[in-house]
């Protein structure tokens, strides 16, 4: 059947993409299908379960295209898991005996919505196919239609979420700036901290996409200003394994020779050691309402700079993190038409009525599809084979063969 009511949320942690994808859904819909209302949850699934609701008028239609031209997301996001009864109530979203899902669902009914546009990454994405099983037992057909938002690019079985591309070239253009600290202090270590909890893809990607930008950036050898001085000269991420003391005695060598170092190092990578020593410390380890240790809490890059700092002999350590300078950024035109791609997609699939997150299958040839819930998750590895990471390392001077992890 048709829908006559669409609704979109965006939940999670703010991507490059959000705006864009809300933009390009609500031009879609305007498009192939004026007459379907449209209305927007304020702040995610905390707009929903308090019906907190946008209706979608003819002049937001007509100015949906400003969208793009920001970051963020103008109808807000939130954390939340309607699993998490526990937290839902802590947060007064819902009563005491009250279950999130069923308050969710029955606001969905209120509101007559037939379909539900989630952009969010595989929490937001997996909370949705949730909220759909509950319906369908309680007889309320909702198709749920999913986009996959994650800087991170680590959602399974997705080849790529929207919003990274950006987010590592704006990385790039942050470090730009930061790394002329290195004039601040002799002996400077630079830490530049990079979201990526799971993956190291966007660490990488960063770190390849400013290489590049230095190989076009001119220098002044004889006033000091080398390439040397402005390049990477390490980069630290989840699926590769490390060992300190080889890497310290490597980037000491650089420091000696070229009077500073930089390193890029994903958040994730060392929170199992990190975390270790907060448990023997006896220290509560901070997480979020799904479980996620709060890795701002926590603080990585600050790890590492402890790590290495007496280790190669750094007078000064400058930990810089670029994550949410990155992730608040408008769309690239890379990812402008990415999500384009997938949000016409998207409402193809909700005129049929069929339910799944839409990207690239990397399971079934890169199709784009709608992929059914059941396979998508989080957490996908980085996979460090990858000829361009390869030559980063290469580039840096990294060694490969003695820390490439067996996590694949």
């Amino acid at each position: 059947m048709r829908p006559k009511k669409v609704a979109i949320l965006t939940a999670g942690g703010l991507a490059p993409c959000l705006s864009a994808a809300i933009a390009d859904l609500i031009e879609r819909y305007s498009v192939v299908a004026p007459d379907i209302e449209l209305l927007c949850y304020r702040g995610g699934y905390k707009g929903l379960l308090l019906g907190d609701s946008i209706a979608v008028t003819a002049a937001d239609r007509s100015a949906a295209h400003i969208l793009r031209r920001h970051g963020g997301s103008p109808i807000g996001n939130s954390r939340v898991k309607l699993t998490n009864v526990k937290d839902c109530l802590k947060r007064g979203l819902v009563k005491e005996g009250q279950d999130p899902l069923k308050v969710a669902a029955e606001q969905l009914v209120r509101d007559q919505v037939d379909v539900l546009h989630t952009i969010g990454g595989d929490d937001t994405n997996t909370t949705a196919a949730d909220l759909a099983a509950y319906l369908a037992k309680n007889n309320y057909q909702l198709t749920v239609i999913g986009l996959p938002k994650t800087i991170d690019n680590d959602v399974v079985p997705i080849r790529q979420s929207l919003g990274a591309w950006t987010a590592a070239e704006q990385g790039a253009a942050f470090f730009e700036r930061v790394v002329a600290e290195f004039n601040a202090n002799p002996r400077m270590l630079i830490v530049h901290e990079v979201m990526g909890r799971n993956c190291g893809w966007l660490t990488a990607a960063t770190a390849a996409e400013y290489l590049k930008r230095l190989d076009g950036t001119p220098v002044v050898p004889g006033l000091g200003l080398t390439r040397d001085r402005l390049a990477v000269h390490g980069v630290y991420i989840p699926e590769l394994a490390l060992d300190v003391a080889a890497e310290a005695k490597r980037l000491r060598e650089v420091m000696e020779r070229v009077g500073n170092v930089n390193i890029f190092v994903s958040e994730g990578a060392g929170v199992e050691s990190i975390v270790a020593e907060m448990t023997a410390r006896g220290q509560e380890v901070p997480r979020d309402a799904f479980g996620h240790v709060k890795l701002d809490a926590v603080n990585p890059g600050k790890w590492f700079g402890e790590q290495f700092a007496k280790m190669i002999g750094a007078e000064k350590v400058l930990v810089q993190k670029s994550g949410y300078f990155a992730r608040s950024a408008p769309a690239n035109e890379a990812d402008l038409d990415l999500i384009r791609q997938c949000a016409h997609h998207s409402v193809d699939c909700a005129l049929r009525r069929e339910s799944g997150v839409v990207g690239q299958d990397e399971e079934r040839g890169d199709a784009l599809r709608a992929i059914e819930f059941p396979r998508i998750k989080g957490g996908k590895p980085f996979g460090t084979s990858a000829p361009w990471f390869r030559q980063v390392l290469a580039t840096i001077g990294q060694p490969v063969t003695a820390t490439v992890a067996t996590k694949h």
